[in-house]
């Protein structure tokens, strides 16, 4: 399975920040900036709020996964950070993919349908 590259230095994350877009919904907030690469690179932000450990990694675990099922369908040359919110704790795969795709849709990142 190939592994994304992430995002992981707190400097990186400031300056996304700083000069991407957000948008935001009741699961998910999401920065989005251009980079000029040939590939997307995700980070993923879960605070103490959300819940403990177990379930910030799970949340975690399932973004990463949603990325990497969806890559193919965004277009390239982003960074991106994903914000869980409080109400992601309750959430499951189907809810946590439709409000990522929504924010997709709000960036207009999603490739055009063919």
């Amino acid at each position: 399975m190939k592994r994304f590259p992430s995002v992981k230095k707190n400097s990186e994350f400031q300056v996304i920040y700083r000069n991407g877009t957000s948008y935001a919904n009741r699961l998910l907030v999401m920065y989005v900036m251009k980079t000029g690469e040939d590939e997307n690179r995700i980070g993923i932000s879960v605070s103490k709020k959300v819940g403990n450990s177990v379930v910030r990694h799970h949340i975690t675990r399932l973004l990463r996964e949603i990325f990497r099922l969806n890559n193919n369908r965004i277009k390239t040359g982003l960074n991106i950070i994903l914000v869980a919110r409080g109400a992601a704790r309750q959430s499951d795969y189907k809810h946590l993919e439709g409000a990522y795709l929504h924010l997709c849709g709000l960036h207009h990142i999603l490739k055009e349908s063919k």
